[in-house]
Order: structure tokens, then C-alpha cells, then sequence
């Protein structure tokens, strides 16, 4: 999961946070909201181009649910998944074109390409679902559902749910973590003999990094795909 010596942290009230970490998600936070603020300062009856890209991306993340939750479900959890996915998308871009480091410690790069991030994000998910089978069902009728078709299947429905966790937080952090180590091998080959090793690092290094951010777009897509999944099984309840 890296060298955390290559992170900068401060301390604040005993405890110990990660500097990169909410330096880089408050830039994803800010380019997300004045994304989202420009395309929709002037909502009119008649769309302009803002309000157009605006509406088709509403559009495309609530298809995205729509084919995991029932139709008639999908509505509770549609701001949860535009959210998600633009936060997602834009934090796995931001390493690919905005990195800082200061005396050897990493300040700004994708707050997806940590696992603490990622797995946040997992948890947020995973909790989402368990909330909205309580509300669908009662308490009851949830978590009997762990037990079935049996009582002795309790241990294996919990096994299932924590490598959902870990597999949902995990599949994006190891593609966002290992594109930008890549990008960072090739940049320090770049500059390790001159003209020459630059003149085949560069071409390289751009191709990387076109493919790095459609790996990062199909991962945003991957995660709010799989979360409407977690999401849809906690609405159903096999008999």
C-alpha cells in the first residue's frame, strides 16, 4: 500500500492525520462542486449545453442503478450514485495531472489511490445497503436473511459481507495506486540519462496516462455498479 514515510501528516488533538489525503480530497470536493455549480446555474425549460451534459450525466448514473435496483426503488438512491460517481471519477484523474510533493512527501495526488479512501467508500456503501434493508423490511426480516437457508449459514453471510467490503474498496485503490506508481517510475526514467532516455519516456509516459484515466472512468462506473448491487440485494429477501 505504499511507504507511509512518503506521505505528509500532521498531529492534531493526539491523533495522527494524513495530510495528502484531505488536501487531495478537498480539491476533488471543490472541482466536483464548481462542476456541478457551472452546469447548473441557469436551469430552464429549454435546456442549454450546461444543462444538457448536466441532465445526460444524471441520466447515465441513474441507468446505472436502474440496472441493478427495481425501477421503483431507484429514486431513494439516485443522488448517492451521481455523487458518488463524480467524486470518484475526478478523484482518479487528479494524480494523472496534479501531483505535489514538498522534501520527498506526497501533498496532492488521487485520494483514490489510498486505501483508507477507498475503503471509506466501500464502508459508506455497504452501511447504505444494510440502512435500506432495515427501512424496506424492519429489523427482523433484515438480518434474518443471514440466516438462511439455515442457521448455520450466519457465519458464512458475515464471511460474504466483509470480502465485499474489502473487495469493492480494494479493486479501485490497486488500479488508481498502481497507475500512478507506474507514471512515477517512467517520469524518473525520463529525466535518469538525458535526452535519450527522455525521448522514449515522454511518448511513453503520455500513452500511460491516456490509459490510466480511462481506467479511472471505467473504475468510477465499476464501483457505483457493484454499490447498486450490494444495494439491490439488501432490498430482496429470499424465502
Amino acid at each position: 500500500m505504499g511507504d507511509p514515510s512518503s506521505v505528509a501528516t500532521f498531529q492534531f488533538g493526539g491523533l495522527t492525520f494524513n495530510a495528502a489525503n484531505i488536501f487531495s480530497g478537498l480539491i476533488a470536493f471543490v472541482l466536483v462542486f464548481l462542476f456541478v455549480f457551472a452546469l447548473s446555474r441557469h436551469i430552464t425549460m429549454k435546456p442549454g449545453k450546461g444543462q444538457n451534459v448536466l441532465e445526460w450525466l444524471i441520466d447515465f448514473t441513474n441507468g446505472i442503478l436502474k440496472g441493478s435496483i427495481p425501477g421503483n426503488e431507484t429514486g431513494a438512491f439516485g443522488l448517492y450514485g451521481f455523487t458518488l460517481f463524480l467524486f470518484l471519477f475526478i478523484s482518479n484523474q487528479l494524480g494523472l495531472f496534479l501531483q505535489i510533493a514538498v522534501g520527498g512527501k506526497d501533498f496532492v495526488r488521487s485520494p483514490t489511490s489510498d486505501p483508507i479512501v477507498t475503503m471509506t467508500f466501500s464502508l459508506a456503501t455497504l452501511m447504505i445497503a444494510q440502512f435500506a434493508g432495515v427501512m424496506k423490511f424492519g429489523w427482523k426480516k433484515h438480518f434474518s436473511g443471514y440466516l438462511q437457508p439455515f442457521v448455520f449459514w450466519l457465519p458464512i453471510s458475515i464471511f460474504e459481507e466483509f470480502t465485499n467490503f474489502l473487495t469493492l474498496g480494494l479493486r479501485i485503490f490497486g488500479v488508481i495506486f498502481s497507475g500512478e506508481m507506474l507514471l512515477k517510475i517512467i517520469g524518473n526514467l525520463a529525466f535518469s540519462h538525458g535526452i535519450a532516455t527522455m525521448i522514449v519516456a515522454v511518448p511513453l509516459e503520455l500513452v500511460w496516462q491516456g490509459f490510466s484515466a480511462f481506467l479511472g472512468a471505467i473504475q468510477a462506473y465499476v464501483f457505483v455498479t457493484l454499490s447498486a448491487v450490494y444495494i439491490d440485494k439488501k432490498l430482496e429477501i429470499e424465502e
